[in-house]
Parts: structure tokens; C-alpha cells; sequence
């Protein structure tokens, strides 16, 4: 599989031809007001019914054609999409605001680590806890799972993932581990959530049903999505357990092992004490800041600033692991150093959106015209299958639009009403933009989230798209690696490959086709006959080979 830098570039190339063939369109902008906790809320979004083509002084389509380099009307040209992308936005979000925030989080947390407390409490724990350690996996599952769901938690998942990895290493598993029981954890709480404020709340306030509404079907959504990732994490993680060489970050997981491997168990010191109790009372007061204060980018960075700050002087004076002014400051940089490379794939990322126009609501771009396009589209179809395709969607249009809240901006006035027109109901248009932003995320180099948790996690792009197979399909790559088996049991192995892929391509299906099955209850004979002509117009999947875990939740 090429570099990610390589994809990004390839998608960046592509999405520059289309601008020579796709016009530029525009929509209006409106403000819709919304109630959320008694307090009215305003939004800025298109309006759906204002679409139109630009065009020039002859009445011709205008086109935004991307050059090789910037023009006179400083738009970006493909030699710039990288500067353009770095540079971009506020402080308050991608790329420049998310960028600074993984270079505080890993400076910060290099002083934490820089201390030893972490790596000797890791030891203690493993001590005390001997024999129940898969028992780590389902806690941290479920807690991250309802952070994502209460309080939309996500940047938050890396500063936890810091010091989760070590302690999943220690405990035989690797740092793939890691990035599944924080940040997938997240993503499915996101993606199922009934609370969300930057996601389901947004959406419904846009889509103009009642705010938390729908709660019970969602919390039944989320306990199933939470059960179906838990499960696999523990079968992945048992796996890799007994057999280490099927990690594909094996090699890459040796810097914890190796770092692992120098540390003494040494007696807890009141200096230790103090980092633990700094430690978690800025965790505690950077979720509550959150939830109740609503802080974002700028709050939380500063508050992890401060937390390394002081526990660096803690680390200076208590003399822990031999630190100083000067091993502080380094551990900053170093710290910081690892985000480097995920931090260029964010703003690398944001440039491609560039390209095709900024994402705001009521700027002309090329994404508009695409957006105007696939409604149309979507609005002569039946129902259940106009429900899938906004799922579908919903997920493409999140590899350009990464924000929840500014997704909803851009596709719910649109797709609402749209809805409406072919007879689903408003309450599944946002449950389809729910899937689609959430679980997309969990593959998207473009989510800045994911590429700084894999950053810190030390686990490369490339190994995380390849590496989170299925339970099923493990197990057929674990008997191929042991033996380069052909066969299993007298079974050809091509067979056995294509009867899982057809297996859980039917659970795939089956899964979603229940969520929406409760969710069109009004019509659930016409859905069950389109749910069955959908399913035999599919057969491809059923034939193909599952390669990853995000193949398994959407294909």
C-alpha cells in the first residue's frame, strides 16, 4: 500500500481534474435557530432552495479550474494544496487550530512520560492486576464508547491514548490495540450517540425535529455498535496476544517494548503521587470543561500546556527520573516531534478541500455543484434505498468535510427536506448522517483525530488500513501465515475467504437493514420488499474479500 502522504497527493491530482469538468454552483445562506437545554441556538447553513449555477458575462458555466500553482484570485493551485492546507482556518479548528493542538498535546504529555511515573505505575498495575488483564479492555471499551456518546469526545482520545499504548503493550497486546479501545471507541459512541452537542444535536436542530428526540432508538443503536466493536477488539486483541507476529505493528511497537524493557520497578514517591493526582484532575477538569463550559481546541490545549507545565516542575524538584529544567524542555520537543508526521497529513488533508471549494455555507464552490448533484439524484429513488445512499453519502462527503457540525450545516438543509419529498422520515436522514460522519472516521487519513492518535500510538497509516481485519477473517490469515496453507481442512482457501466475505457482508446488510427497518415502522412491508430487491442488486459484496474493519462496518 503506498504512503498516506502518496494517497493524498494521488486524491489531491483527482480532485483536480474535476474542477476542469464540474462548474462552480452556489447556495444562499440562512440561519436557523434551534432549543437546546432551554437556550436557543443559531446555525448558518444553505438554503436548498437557491442552488444555481455561476455563470460569466456570455451566460457560461463558470469553472474554478485548479492550475498548477495559485492564480491571481488566490485560489489555490495543486502545487500550493499543502502550504494552503497548513495554513488554513482558525485556532479554533482544522487545519491550523488542530495542528497546534497535537504539538501542545505531544509536548505535554513528552514531560508527563519524561517523568517515569506512567512507565512505574504501568508496572505496579500489571503487578496488582496479574491474570485479569483482558478485563482493561472492555472498561476503557465502554467508557470511551459513552465519552463519544455523551460529550462527542475525540481530540480528548489522544492525550489517553499517550498513556494507554505503553500499558496495552506491557499487557501483550500492541498499540493497535490502543487506537481501538480510545479512539474507534469514540467514533462509535459519535456515530450512534443520542446527546452528541457537536453532531446529533446540530443535525436535529438543522433538520427541524425536536432536539433529543429519538433517544430510545439511539441508545439501542449505540449498545448494539458498542457490543459488535467490543467484541471484535477482544477476539483482535486475544489474537495478537498469543501470536504477536500477527501484529502488523509488531516492529513499530518495539520502541515501547524496548522502552519498557529499561524501566525498574522502583518505590511510588510523593513526587509520583503528586504527577497522578495532577494528572487526573486535569482530565477530569478538561471533560467536565466540555461538558459544561463547552471548551474546544483553544481551552483544552492550554489546560494540557499547564498540566505538563506543572507536572514538569514536580518532575524538576522531586528530582523524578533524574529530571531537570533542560530534560524538560527537550521532552517538550521531543514530545511534540512525534506529532510532526500526523499533523502534516491533517493539513495536507484540509488542502484538498481547498481545491474544491471551502466548505462554508453560502461560498461558491465546486462542492456545491456536487452536493446539488447527488441530492437530485437521491430524490428519484424509492425510500429505503434514498436512506442508503444518504448514508452513502454522508460517509464520501466526510472524507472532504471532516467537522460533524459543519457537515450538518452543508448536507441536512438539503437532505431534510429531500427526504421528506421521498418519503423518509426526518429522524432516519439524521440517523444516515450519523453513521456516515462517525464511522467514516474510523478509516478517513483526512481525520485529524484518527492520524494524531495513530501518531501517537506510533502505528503508520498504511498498517491501520490493512491491519484491523475482521475476527473471521484473522483466523484465515492466521492458519495462511502458520503453514502457507492453501487449503483448510481439505477447504480451499479461496472458498473459505469467499463464504466469510459472503457471511459477514449479510450481517453488514442485516445490521443496518434492522436499524432501519424499526426506524421506517410506518412502512416496513415496502421496505422489506425493497430491502430484499437491494440485497439481491448486491451480490458483488457478497463476493468479496473483507480487508479491514471499516470494510466490515460499511460495505
Amino acid at each position: 500500500m503506498p504512503d498516506t502522504l502518496v494517497i493524498i497527493f494521488f486524491v489531491a491530482i483527482l480532485t483536480s481534474l474535476a474542477t476542469w469538468v464540474v462548474p462552480v454552483g452556489m447556495f444562499d445562506s440562512q440561519e436557523v435557530q434551534y432549543q437546546v437545554d432551554g437556550q436557543t441556538k443559531t446555525r448558518k447553513v444553505v438554503d436548498p432552495h437557491s442552488f444555481r449555477i455561476l455563470t460569466n458575462e456570455a451566460g457560461e458555466p463558470e469553472y474554478h479550474r485548479v492550475q498548477l500553482f495559485t492564480t491571481g484570485d488566490e485560489r489555490p493551485g495543486l502545487m500550493n494544496f499543502p502550504f494552503e492546507g497548513l495554513t488554513s482556518g482558525s485556532k479554533y479548528g482544522t487545519a491550523v487550530g488542530i495542528i497546534m493542538f497535537m504539538l501542545v498535546i505531544g509536548g505535554a504529555f513528552g514531560i508527563v512520560m519524561r517523568t517515569g511515573t506512567i512507565d512505574n505505575g504501568i508496572l505496579a498495575l500489571i503487578r496488582h492486576t496479574r491474570g485479569n488483564e483482558i478485563l482493561f479492555i472492555p472498561a476503557l471499551f465502554i467508557l470511551f464508547s459513552l465519552g463519544g456518546a455523551v460529550f462527542g469526545m475525540g481530540e480528548e482520545a489522544v492525550a489517553f491514548a499517550i498513556i494507554i499504548a505503553p500499558l496495552m503493550v506491557r499487557l501483550g497486546y500492541d498499540s493497535i490495540t490502543t487506537v481501538l479501545v480510545t479512539y474507534i471507541a469514540t467514533q462509535i459512541g459519535f456515530a450512534s450517540s443520542w446527546m452528541n452537542p457537536f453532531c446529533v444535536v446540530v443535525a436535529q436542530g438543522i433538520a427541524g425535529v425536536p432536539v433529543l428526540s429519538g433517544s430510545g432508538l439511539r441508545i439501542v443503536v449505540w449498545v448494539i455498535a458498542t457490543l459488535i466493536g467490543l467484541i471484535f477488539t477482544m477476539v483482535y486483541a486475544s489474537r495478537v496476544k498469543k501470536n504477536p507476529l500477527l501484529s502488523r505493528v509488531h516492529e513499530s511497537d518495539r520502541f515501547f517494548r524496548e522502552k519498557q524493557a529499561d524501566v525498574e520497578q522502583r518505590p511510588f514517591t510523593f513526587g509520583d503521587w503528586l504527577v497522578l493526582i495532577v494528572l487526573t484532575a486535569v482530565m477530569v477538569w478538561v471533560i467536565w470543561g466540555v461538558i459544561v463550559n463547552a471548551w474546544f481546541i483553544p481551552e483544552i490545549a492550554s489546560q494540557f500546556f499547564t498540566m505538563g507545565l506543572v507536572i514538569g516542575i514536580i518532575g524538576v524538584v522531586f528530582r523524578l527520573n533524574g529530571m531537570t529544567v533542560n530534560t524538560m524542555a527537550s521532552s517538550f520537543t521531543e514530545g511534540a516531534r512525534m506529532m510532526i508526521a500526523p499533523a502534516l497529513l491533517v493539513g495536507f488533508a484540509k488542502g484538498i478541500l481547498l481545491l474544491v471549494g471551502n466548505g462554508e455555507a453560502g461560498d461558491a464552490s465546486v462542492l456545491n455543484t456536487i452536493l446539488n448533484s447527488i441530492a437530485n439524484a437521491i430524490s428519484g429513488l424509492d425510500n429505503a434505498v434514498a436512506a442508503w445512499f444518504m448514508l452513502l453519502f454522508q460517509a464520501v462527503f466526510n472524507f472532504f468535510v471532516t467537522s460533524g457540525s459543519g457537515q450538518a450545516a452543508l448536507t441536512m438543509p438539503l437532505l431534510a427536506p429531500l427526504g421528506d419529498l421521498v418519503g423518509v422520515n426526518r429522524q432516519v436522514t439524521v440517523l444516515a448522517f450519523q453513521f456516515g460522519d462517525g464511522f467514516s472516521h474510523i478509516i478517513y487519513p483526512t481525520s485529524a483525530s484518527l492520524m494524531a492518535t495513530l501518531g501517537v500510538c506510533r502505528v503508520d497509516f498504511r498498517n491501520w488500513a490493512e491491519g484491523g481485519r475482521d475476527p473471521a477473517w484473522t483466523a484465515v490469515y492466521y492458519v495462511q501465515r502458520r503453514g502457507d496453507r492453501r487449503s483448510v481442512d481439505g477447504l480451499p482457501l479461496k472458498m473459505l475467504r469467499a463464504a466469510i466475505a459472503a457471511l459477514f457482508s449479510f450481517c453488514r446488510f442485516s445490521f443496518y437493514g434492522f436499524i432501519f427497518g424499526i426506524a421506517l415502522h410506518p412502512q416496513r412491508q415496502r421496505f422489506q420488499r425493497v430491502w430484499s430487491e437491494l440485497i439481491a442488486a448486491c451480490g458483488d459484496f457478497f463476493r468479496r474479500q473483507p480487508a479491514n474493519f471499516t470494510d466490515f462496518i460499511f460495505l
